[in-house]
């Protein structure tokens, strides 16, 4: 077994643009893991929420109201390579995603490989 270095990079997003967001990483990276690519993963929607400060443009809601709305989580991996994943993330996160500052959350992990 070989153990990867990666990143596993998580966004929130709602439903509605999940898709535009998928392609938009997608057009930056082909998100290979070995032998696979496009390699993503969604889960079942649920909520987030943010209340907006003063100085906040927010796509929904206004400064100082509580706001709720259905999002999901999408995660996908990458090898750990800084400049790849600043490039993922304001070219594909960042300039696919609706919000002004999306929920977007980075781990090092490692990918346990089969050997061949």
């Amino acid at each position: 077994m070989n153990l990867l270095p990666i990143y596993r990079i998580t966004v929130f997003v709602p439903p509605e643009h999940l898709a535009a967001l998928k392609a938009g990483i997608l057009a930056i990276d082909d998100l290979a893991l070995g032998d696979y690519r496009e390699v993503m993963w969604t889960s079942a929607p649920g909520f987030e929420q943010y209340r907006p400060g003063t100085a906040a443009a927010p796509r929904l809601g206004k400064a100082g109201e509580l706001v709720s709305t259905p999002s999901v989580r999408l995660e996908f991996s990458i090898p750990r390579d800084a400049q790849r994943l600043r490039r993922v993330i304001s070219e594909g996160v960042h300039a696919h995603h609706p919000w002004e500052v999306p929920a977007v959350f980075v781990d090092e992990a490692v990918f346990p490989q089969p050997s061949r």
